[in-house]
């Protein structure tokens, strides 16, 4: 199935003025940034950038991440285009410009970062949904707090066991690979890249210092109350109420399969013990159950 298509609204300026992002939508690898993406993306009071993730401060800040966000940008234009010829809709000229105009010549300095968002209409939010954000150093999260002082910024976190689950079961997918013993798995659950989107204890307060009324939104909401959900976001942002579509819809759930046995189960929840110390610490003991 073909991922839902960008449209372009009447009020998308080719020639806006530059302007920086009202918010920040960052957090965990797989705790639900992309449906809160999709279901903001229907508001007219929110405007974000056809390719989603912009990847600016990571870019600047953490230098291990400058070759995948190259390929992303190599990527995500193409991609864009050739789902409208796969649909036999018509490119708007506008956004075939705008994708021409951001990935042609030097990028990644803070004017292009405000052009990203240019088209954005006016009386709406520029959102930027990049989960990756949140691991900053305190240096980029330093400058993120200097560079867009206004903003609000949204933090989505998941069960710390869930969410490395369900990253390890995508990340064997792509790679195409099937642990075939215990010994196997439990070998696999000793992967750092595992850990470290999921640093809840080291990231949530670097945050909250420099954004004390920061939204932190926990997976588990996501099912079970959308529409809730959705009613606080508005609010926290200072948008008006919208009647979203798909509010229960999965975006990018994982497959049935690979599942990793209980006892490797049981030895992550061991190595994320201070993780859900942490949360149990820092939002009640009721909040880690929310993230589920």
């Amino acid at each position: 199935m073909l991922p839902p298509m960008i449209t372009i609204s009447p009020a998308f300026d080719p020639d806006g003025q530059p302007r920086k992002p009202g918010a920040l939508c960052i957090g965990a690898q797989k705790a639900g940034t992309s449906w809160l993406a999709q279901m903001l993306g229907q508001h007219p009071q929110v405007w974000i950038p056809p390719f989603k993730e912009v990847q600016f401060f990571n870019h600047r800040y953490i230098p291990e991440h400058q070759r995948w966000i190259g390929w992303h940008y190599r990527n995500k234009p193409k991609e864009i285009r050739d789902r409208h010829v796969k649909r036999e809709v018509p490119m708007p000229p506008e956004l075939d410009a705008y994708l021409d105009g951001l990935t042609t010549g030097k990028m990644f300095h803070n004017h292009w970062y405000k052009r990203v968002f240019a088209p954005a209409p006016q009386g709406a939010v520029p959102m930027d949904f990049t989960p990756e954000y949140s691991t900053l150093p305190d240096e980029g999260v330093e400058f993120v707090a200097r560079f867009l002082r206004k903003a609000k910024v949204l933090y989505l976190i998941r069960h710390p066991v869930d969410r490395a689950i369900s990253q390890l079961r995508m990340n064997l997918r792509r790679e195409k690979r099937t642990p075939e013993t215990l010994a196997d798995w439990l070998k696999e659950i000793e992967n750092p890249i595992l850990y470290d989107r999921g640093d809840y204890a080291a990231y949530l307060p670097r945050w909250r210092r420099h954004f004390p009324d920061m939204m932190v939104i926990p997976f588990g909401r996501i099912a079970r109350a959308p529409g809730e959900l959705m009613d606080e976001v508005e609010e926290y942002l200072g948008i008006g109420p919208y009647p979203y579509g798909n509010l229960g819809q999965k975006v990018f759930a994982n497959p049935a399969g690979l599942k990793p046995p209980a006892e490797a189960v049981d030895a992550l929840t061991e190595r994320m013990a201070p993780q859900l110390d942490f949360l149990a610490a820092e939002f009640g003991p009721g909040f880690v159950e929310e993230t589920r």
